[in-house]
């Protein structure tokens, strides 16, 4: 039987990628330490080929049994989480990697670490290719967490020449689908909860900077893709469909039949302006695009997140 890792495995994406995993016949060790993962996330998962543990990989990483695959995915994601944590990012992103890549070596197993469209900072390139080595502030705000995954990217790639471990980078752009945390302060999460309680949606800026939306079994789909191919460089995995934030607040108000108003505040410190994933190596390599378009896929939200976890009932 295969034998999976998946560090941050009770998070938004690695909760999802246990699942997948899981339905693929893999056995899956979730490794989390609950900094801004859930245990609600998992508490679903009831199967003997599925295990939780409490680990912090800043620290020591001991895994016993023999593994298949290394999938890193932990890591503050937020900038809620980022700027409330900026040492721990840090230090998920060096020390936390070098852990995890010391575990894929010892074990020969296929590592791939969650990268990041943040990498590619606020872009002079547009759409976003993986050639491209970005424009990132290194000493900003959002620094701890850009910088974090661009070094982890440059490990990942030493260990990958010099120690010969297998490895994969994907470059992950914005995500959504259920199991988001309501008030984690990005653009889905905020915008649902806020139009289901008929509160007005909090646009930054003028609403005109882009993002692109790629629902999360699409994204799954494409990391485990990735993982299960022979590819070691970066590879960009995103919903390339375009939307400003203001047709995306348009768009949430569409699908919940909120009353909702939109509001305009301040522009967060280096904000990019414009984000969207050329998928052209995803799709000759691994022959893989996403499928679920923006209003099906927040339609998917709703309905199997339900109204109280998007508002953060009990929260």
């Amino acid at each position: 039987m295969t034998t999976c890792v998946v560090t941050g495995g009770a998070g938004f994406l690695g909760s999802h990628l246990c699942e997948h995993l899981l339905g693929k016949g893999h056995r899956v060790i979730c490794v989390d330490n609950l900094e801004t993962g859930s245990l609600e996330n998992i508490e679903h998962i009831r199967d003997d080929r599925f295990e939780f543990r409490n680990i912090d990989i800043t620290e020591r990483v001991d895994i016993p049994e023999p593994l298949d695959f290394v999938y890193h995915l932990a890591s503050p994601a937020s900038p809620i989480d980022y700027l409330r944590l900026p040492l721990h990012t840090l230090k998920v992103g060096s020390h936390g990697t070098h852990h995890m890549l010391g575990v894929a070596k010892f074990k020969r197993a296929r590592f791939l670490i969650a990268s990041t469209s943040e990498v590619y900072g606020d872009p002079e390139v547009h759409p976003q290719r993986e050639d491209y080595w970005g424009h990132v502030n290194p000493i900003g705000p959002r620094g701890v967490y850009d910088e974090a995954k661009r070094y982890a990217e440059a490990l990942t790639m030493a260990y990958h020449r010099q120690q010969g471990v297998d490895t994969a980078i994907v470059r992950i752009f914005n995500t959504y689908g259920p199991r988001m945390r309501a008030r984690d302060g990005r653009a889905i999460p905020t915008f649902l909860r806020q139009a289901l309680e008929d509160r007005p949606l909090t646009v930054f800026g003028d609403g005109s900077q882009t993002r692109s939306f790629c629902y999360v079994d699409d994204l799954i789909r494409g990391i485990v893709a990735l993982a299960e191919s022979d590819v070691h460089i970066p590879v960009n995995i995103g919903n390339p469909t375009e939307f400003t934030l203001l047709e995306l607040a348009e768009a949430v108000i569409e699908v919940t039949g909120s009353k909702s108003e939109i509001v305009y505040e301040a522009l967060p410190t280096d904000d990019p302006k414009q984000r969207r994933p050329d998928i052209g190596r995803a799709s000759e390599l691994l022959g893989w695009e996403p499928t679920v378009q923006l209003l099906e896929g927040l339609r998917r939200t709703i309905d199997q997140a339900g109204r109280e976890r998007l508002i953060g009932a009990g929260a």
